[in-house]
């Protein structure tokens, strides 16, 4: 989807709907504006249900102060304004209430945004505005104060954040990873000392993973690449409405004829992902004018190694990546189903996935269907797209119920002769 040809009014409702949907704003709170090619502004109105907002609710804002629309612009309308005034690259502004930014913001910390790669990038350093009166001229003046410095995220104290970009969905993007980074660190306290990532580790991930890849021109899709293509959208959407996967993070790869695989293409969307944007990956060569994950070497190295395996998924869900970024191992031994479903799951070292491409996918079994990859990701194999799938849920929250339980008491594992029963009731090798 080409989200740049939305009308200004459209894009401010999909991304509202969005944010409202996923817990990241209260139906008062949060507003949303962009600035088009002419100098309008486009902003969400005052006072108006965010969980049913419509193109007609806009209010559009003329260089001259001129307003026009239904209802009135938002009360925070005069920050917007002064940060476009003080960085004219910026195109769109967005601020919400997500809970966990206002609990940093209520302890007057940022959230730690090295502990897995990515997030600097795309967030970049978060600063801090002093607190002012929502609406207030002093708070914009505040905010405005950060976004001069050259920060494009900012925490308000005891508020919320706000964010500045190129445009609305690089807000968005900005946004949702500066909230998973803040619940991954919520999460990973739980659970020990959090791990952050230094300078070189951070650059030696930005490093290009593999050389580019031979193309090729598919012939005509058969029925199971057609049916691959539709199952794998499905479930891309159904991780991203589970809070799995973000707008950007997370790759699921299957096989189809011949020994080929679909997989998801580098930096797009995973929320309007549709069949024709997945990619096919055909005797290390991939299907012409796409661009693919960057973990396609990962993934060809699984399925070479392990006839067995259908469905590879690769995901930064926060309760498990909290055990990631914590020396805390993870034990499946927790209920029958966690265990049967998870079996063991291994711990490699950072940067394991692109390093070590051949060892990571040795480490794979049947006993060890999941490898956690220091600060990185969770890497998730299946006999196919389901099985791959549910692991990574029950995996998820498994990892979510061990963080709860830590908080209420010591957590007993099941017993190795409550194993032992349970691999020979379910027939586990």
């Amino acid at each position: 989807m080409r989200f740049d040809l939305l009308h200004p009014a459209d894009q401010l409702v999909m991304i509202m709907q969005r944010i409202y949907r996923y817990g990241m704003t209260t139906t008062s709170g949060g507003n949303l504006s962009i600035r088009d090619e002419n100098g309008d502004v486009w902003i969400t109105p005052s006072g108006i249900d965010k969980g049913s907002l419509t193109r007609g609710d806009m209010i559009r804002i003329r260089p001259d102060g001129e307003k026009t629309g239904m209802h009135r612009p938002s009360v925070e309308l005069p920050l917007h304004l002064q940060i476009y005034k003080i960085r004219p690259d910026l195109r769109a502004v967005l601020h919400a209430h997500p809970p966990t930014m206002i609990a940093f913001s209520l302890v007057r910390r940022v959230p730690n945004i090295r502990l897995v790669p990515d997030v600097l990038k795309i967030c970049g350093d978060v600063g801090v505005a002093e607190y002012a009166v929502p609406g207030s001229e002093k708070l914009g003046e505040n905010i405005a104060r950060r976004f001069q410095e050259g920060f494009d995220t900012v925490l308000m104290e005891n508020h919320g954040c706000v964010i500045g970009a190129k445009d609305l969905f690089s807000a968005f993007m900005a946004f949702e990873t500066l909230d998973f980074s803040g619940r991954l660190e919520i999460d990973a306290l739980k659970l020990g000392v959090p791990r952050a990532l230094s300078g070189e580790q951070l650059a030696a991930f930005a490093r290009p993973r593999h050389s580019p890849m031979d193309e090729f021109i598919p012939r005509v899709a058969s029925s199971r690449e057609r049916a691959a293509r539709r199952d794998m959208c499905r479930f891309i959407r159904r991780s991203y409405d589970q809070r799995l996967f973000t707008s950007t993070q997370g790759t699921y790869s299957q096989r189809v004829d011949g020994g080929a695989f679909l997989i998801t293409p580098y930096n797009k969307d995973r929320m309007y992902l549709e069949p024709e944007d997945l990619v096919l990956i055909r005797d290390g060569m991939c299907q012409a004018g796409m661009t693919p994950s960057r973990s396609v070497p990962l993934h060809q190295a699984i399925y070479e190694a392990h006839p067995d395996v259908g469905s590879v998924l690769i995901a930064h869900a926060p309760s498990i990546m909290a055990f990631a970024v914590t020396d805390t191992p993870f034990d499946s031994r927790l209920i029958p189903e966690s265990y049967i479903g998870l079996r063991q799951v291994k711990k490699l070292p950072f940067l394991s996935s692109t390093t070590d491409i051949r060892g990571t996918a040795a480490a794979f079994s049947p006993r060890v269907p999941v490898v956690i990859i220091e600060n990185e990701c969770v890497v998730v194999t299946g006999r196919d797209l389901l099985n791959a799938f549910d692991r990574l849920e029950v995996l998820e929250f498994s990892a979510r119920a061990v963080i709860a339980a830590r908080e209420i008491g010591a957590v007993v594992q099941i017993g190795d002769a409550q194993v032992r029963e349970i691999e020979e009731a379910f027939n586990l090798e």
